[in-house]
Parts: structure tokens; C-alpha cells; sequence
């Protein structure tokens, strides 16, 4: 049971879950968590996975990653069935990883660079509607 009357620190983190983390990097606000030691991660995580720390503060997220690894898929889950072929990266943006859709390549092309520079976004998949984490070349 939490005490109502604790006081509130200002620049702790608020309690945010992966749909306003969403929001956010939609916003062009996009941030990351980061404990004390430099560790990085990503909401709704509130500890640190490295430390264990709950002292974790929000961090802007660079405005560019580059693409760590890729992958083509050709046959997709019935979620991302009308995107198919698509490229699924891993993209560094220094402290933390993320992972989402690569738009604005050709997924047939025979190799895309890694350490292509993007920035990141959100969308929505044609299939559903639903909003997904999306790289397009910076």
C-alpha cells in the first residue's frame, strides 16, 4: 500500500506503460530510462535490469540510432500479413535498443547497411490499424 501523503518527486520518472511511451516518441518526445550507473531501458520498466536500481530518470532519446541488425520477412504473422515482405530492425540509439519496422528501403534490396542511420516514429500497420514502432532512414 503506497502512502498518499509521500511527497511526489518532481523529477522522478511518472509511472508511464508502453501506450504513452508510444505517445511520446509519436510527440517526437521520445525517452528512455536510465538508472544511476548509465544503464538504459525502456517503460514500463521501473527497475533497472542491469543494477536493479528503482532510481531511474527519463532521458531524452537521440534523434538518431543506426541499425544494428535487420531481418526480411517474407512470411509474416497474420497482424503484418498485408505489409509482407517488410524489414524488421534493431536499431542503437546509444544507451538502449529498440526494436520496430524499417519503412523507406526496399525489403528486396540484397543488403541493407548496417549502421544505416534512421530515426524513429510511430505509425500504424495497414493490416489493423494498430501503432507500431517505425525507422525510416535519416
Amino acid at each position: 500500500m503506497s502512502d498518499s501523503n509521500a511527497p511526489v518527486d518532481p523529477d522522478a520518472p511518472q509511472e508511464a506503460g508502453y501506450d504513452e511511451w508510444l505517445d511520446a516518441l509519436a510527440a517526437g518526445e521520445g525517452y528512455y530510462l536510465e538508472s544511476p550507473e548509465g544503464h538504459g531501458s525502456l517503460p514500463p520498466r521501473r527497475v533497472c535490469p542491469h543494477s536493479g536500481s528503482t532510481e531511474l530518470t527519463e532521458e531524452p532519446l537521440p534523434d538518431v540510432g543506426a541499425v544494428a541488425t535487420y531481418t526480411v520477412v517474407h512470411v509474416a504473422p497474420p497482424d503484418y500479413s498485408a505489409e509482407a515482405p517488410y524489414v524488421t530492425a534493431v536499431v542503437d540509439f546509444g544507451p538502449v535498443r529498440l526494436t520496430g519496422v524499417l519503412r523507406g528501403v526496399e525489403p528486396d534490396d540484397a543488403e541493407i547497411p548496417v549502421g544505416l542511420e534512421v530515426e524513429a516514429s510511430v505509425e500504424k500497420r495497414k493490416t489493423d490499424g494498430e501503432r507500431v514502432v517505425v525507422f525510416r532512414p535519416a
